[in-house]
């Protein structure tokens, strides 16, 4: 059977549709020929992640990510159309994560499997999407903090510094420059002040050695009375006071209790009232004795007898 030239030229032009739209679809990342499964998945953003990028199951290549589009329902959140031709099983609870795929940049999309007896995730189901932070955005956690600090210890430090300048004025200045040149003059004087004390030094030095030494012995002395002391029979020294202390204690509470002449004449009261008596007595003596002396002193030049007086002081007159 011979076949015509226009059954030819629709074979081979329809052969080349096919083949265009086979290799269009594999250059987008898809094989018609292969039995792939096809998943979605929803980030609010997906910045570095295209097209034909890998998607990764424990780190094996396992699909391409076939589209990136807008999810259309006007929330402005990006569906991720993920193609997986691998025949590896997973439970439909598993996670799309979006992670850096490298320090220069790029994302890429790895899926954690959830084995948790759950049923299986086929072809068109979704996937719950997160993002695993990156370098830049860890860096950027660790930095916010430190930018904030250091931002708040350059308030402070131009603080500081108005501070410091509202307060160094001309005035404070020049008397910093006094304090300063007095300060040098102060270091000068000490300067010399030290080489007059090297001076009375050198000067003195066999004197000061001297003395020296005699402290040297001064302190083998008092060693030498220090160890005497220490061998003293000291124990003996302290018995003998305690017990005169106690003798002495014992006297006390004799005396305390009216024992012995002393202790009677602190505490008889018969006694006390003689002696204040026989007082008051001698002084009324020595006052009449200064008003009448004549009543206890009689003499006479020319031998003439005395008058005598009586108690009351009159006169006695005798009888021829």
């Amino acid at each position: 059977m011979k076949i015509s030239r226009e059954v030819k030229t629709a074979v081979l032009v329809i052969s080349g549709i096919v083949l265009f739209i086979y290799l269009f679809n594999y250059l987008k990342g898809e094989n018609l020929l292969d039995s792939s499964r096809t998943y979605y998945t929803v980030y609010d953003n997906v910045e570095g992640l295209a097209s034909s990028t890998p998607i990764t199951i424990n780190g094996l290549s396992v699909g391409k990510v076939k589209s990136i589009a807008f999810k259309g329902d006007g929330s402005g959140k990006l569906l991720v159309k993920l193609m997986v031709d691998n025949d590896f099983e997973f439970s439909k609870n598993s996670k799309a994560e979006l992670y850096e795929a490298g320090l220069i940049g790029g994302k890429a999309i790895a899926i954690i499997p959830a084995f948790d007896n759950a049923e299986t995730a086929k072809s068109g189901d979704y996937l719950e999407s997160i993002t695993k932070p990156g370098l830049t955005d860890l860096v950027q956690q660790k930095l916010t903090p430190l930018q904030e600090k250091i931002e708040s210890v350059m308030v402070s430090a131009d603080s500081l510094l108005i501070n410091l300048n509202s307060v160094l004025d001309h005035k404070t200045k020049s008397n910093l420059k006094s304090s300063i040149s007095g300060l040098n003059d102060i270091i000068s004087t000490f300067k010399n002040t030290s080489k007059s004390i090297d001076a009375i030094v050198e000067n003195n030095k066999e004197k000061l050695d001297n003395t020296l030494s005699n402290v040297d012995n001064i302190t083998t002395n008092l060693s030498k009375v220090t160890d005497s002391l220490a061998n003293a029979n000291l124990s003996k020294t302290i018995k003998d006071l305690q017990s005169t202390i106690a003798n002495f204690d014992s006297v006390l509470a004799s005396i305390e209790n009216g024992d012995g002449s002393i202790g009677k004449l602190l505490k008889d009261e018969g006694l006390y009232n003689n002696l204040e008596g026989a007082s008051k007595q001698l002084e009324a003596l020595l006052e009449d004795m200064k008003l009448n002396p004549k009543r206890y002193v009689h003499f006479s030049l020319f031998g003439k007898k005395a008058k005598q007086y009586d108690a009351d002081g009159n006169e006695i007159k005798k009888k021829d």
